[in-house]
């Protein structure tokens, strides 16, 4: 099972790209595999001055 995170990009105009506001993204992630399953999880926040995002994601895989 491949469990890499999917990335899709997309094109930015360079008018656009100088209307990009900074912010901070603090994210981990954790990876256990056991005899009897794997264990895979992250997390992210990121902070704008247009508003504060959080997510956190799980995935199981038994043997």
């Amino acid at each position: 099972m491949n469990i890499a995170p999917q990335v899709a990009t997309a094109e930015i105009s360079d008018a656009d790209l100088e209307n990009v506001s900074g912010g901070i993204a603090v994210g981990g992630g954790l990876y256990v595999e056991t005899p009897v399953a794997a264990v895979a999880s992250g997390v992210l926040a990121v902070a704008t001055p247009e508003g504060v995002a959080a997510g956190a994601a799980v995935n199981t895989v038994a043997h």
